[in-house]
């Protein structure tokens, strides 16, 4: 069964196929590393008519829009630099029906990702976030 358009899968929670199961570490991970550095998570996962949030958090009133990349090396480059272009006016357009929803279109807003580092067996290395990772 396939969640309504707009509906945030719960936070950390399990997800579809086994396929997934790099993307649910990494975002579990990065919720962690997220809420202990003061973001309070609003949604996760919010399916939209062209694509997802991963997450949706706030930071001292201002929304943020966290991409997470997880990835076991950099052999084919680093987890941020597969937010390509495509990928970030993307993530703009999301973010902007995202907010008109709410009727949040008046408030601050940025984009962070969360590089998240993985050992050869899976297990969390460590969690890079870069802040205002690229502008709107």
């Amino acid at each position: 069964m396939s969640r309504p358009e707009g509906a945030p899968r719960a936070c950390g929670g399990p997800a579809g196929t086994a396929g997934r199961a790099l993307g649910r570490v990494g975002e579990a991970a990065a919720l962690e590393a997220l809420r202990s550095r003061g973001y309070r998570i609003v949604a996760c996962n919010v399916r939209l008519r062209r694509g997802e949030l991963d997450i949706v958090a706030v930071e001292r009133g201002t929304v943020v829009f966290v991409e997470v990349k997880a990835r076991r090396s950099a052999a084919h480059g680093t987890p941020a630099e597969a937010v390509t272009a495509r990928k970030r006016r993307a993530l703009v357009r999301l973010a902007a029906a995202y907010l008109a929803r709410r009727g949040w279109s008046d408030r601050p807003c940025r984009f962070d990702v969360a590089e998240v580092w993985l050992t050869p067996g899976g297990g969390v290395a460590r969690v890079d976030l870069i802040r205002d990772a690229f502008q709107a």
